[in-house]
């Protein structure tokens, strides 16, 4: 899941420069008739290899989706969702209008003040490995948030695309904390309804994906209306000071509680676990706990 949210990552901060490259040097039909024949290959490709199996119906009933919009702590992991795509889902349309108007870029440059986010994201999906394995997926996100938050802030402070270098680094190491919030979230997502729900997951995640769509769709319109109305330094600080505020709210998720009865079931389900640790309720999302307890069984 989390080299699938990756690629999508990637193709979001490299389709900028990509696109603002091949308009200026080629033509602006160019990066759609390209992106529309990988598109094709990629749909051949799957018709060759994925073969379809049988479905075999769920043994389990899931938990009702408003019941899992009521549980608090997913609604916190949605809402991380939400906002950390907001802010990136804000800055693309608008940052190479404010450009054009404050800077005077041309348009090659447009998509290219995206590059630093692009190079910082690749380096940091391998610098922040280990790192999230030690800190556990709630901090990333938490820690996620905030720089994200801060280096929107920093945009509007660039008065050349060279001052751009720093805020859009930081972004994309932002993102890369670790291969962006999504990847942190979605696994929370999963490990809540385990551990507070029925363990069938197409609901939660479809929250998930709303949240993700949210952000992504409320975003480039909210942020015409409010560029519009009172510029763009000002959405960079109003989408800024969101994702720092929020990002204490992440902490919720560093050891939910379980509800009383899936403790039960989990210790039915794993005696091995129960005998090596008889007086532990809580579950903390941290890799290092799951290692803990792979060492034990």
């Amino acid at each position: 899941m989390g080299i699938a949210l990756g690629g999508l990552a990637l193709g979001v901060l490299i389709g900028a420069p990509f696109g603002s490259v091949m308009y200026e040097f080629v033509g602006k039909s160019s990066p759609f008739l390209i992106l529309a024949f990988l598109a094709l290959l990629d749909g051949a490709l799957q018709l060759c290899i994925l073969q379809p199996s049988r479905v075999s119906p769920e043994s389990s009933r899931g938990t009702p989706l408003l019941t899992l919009l009521r549980d608090p702590y997913i609604l916190v992991a949605a809402g991380a969702l939400c906002f950390a795509n907001a802010g990136v889902a804000m800055l693309e349309p608008t940052l190479p209008i404010w450009m054009m108007q404050s800077m005077c870029s041309p348009r090659w440059q447009l998509g290219m003040a995206f590059l630093p986010a692009s190079v910082s994201y690749l380096i940091g999906t391998n610098l922040f490995g280990a790192l999230a394995h030690r800190m556990g997926r709630w901090l990333c996100a938490l820690v996620g948030m905030v720089l994200v938050g801060i280096s929107l802030l920093c945009v509007p402070l660039a008065t050349t695309i060279y001052g751009l270098i720093a805020p859009n680094g930081g972004l994309g190491f932002a993102i890369a904390l670790p291969k962006k919030v999504d990847s942190s979230m979605m696994p929370i997502m999963g490990y809540l309804v385990d551990l507070r729900h029925t363990s069938v997951y197409g609901s939660v995640y479809a929250i998930a994906d709303v949240a993700f769509c949210v952000g992504f769709a409320l975003g480039p319109s909210a942020g015409g209306a409010i560029v519009r109305a009172i510029g763009f330094p000002w959405l960079m600080v109003i989408i800024g000071v969101i994702n720092i505020t929020y990002a204490p709210l992440c902490w919720c998720l560093r050891s939910p509680p379980a509800k009383e009865e899936k403790i039960v079931s989990l210790k039915q389900e794993c005696p091995m676990r129960t005998k090596s640790h008889p007086t532990r309720r809580d579950f903390p999302l941290t890799d290092g706990s799951d290692g803990e307890a792979g060492n034990a069984e």
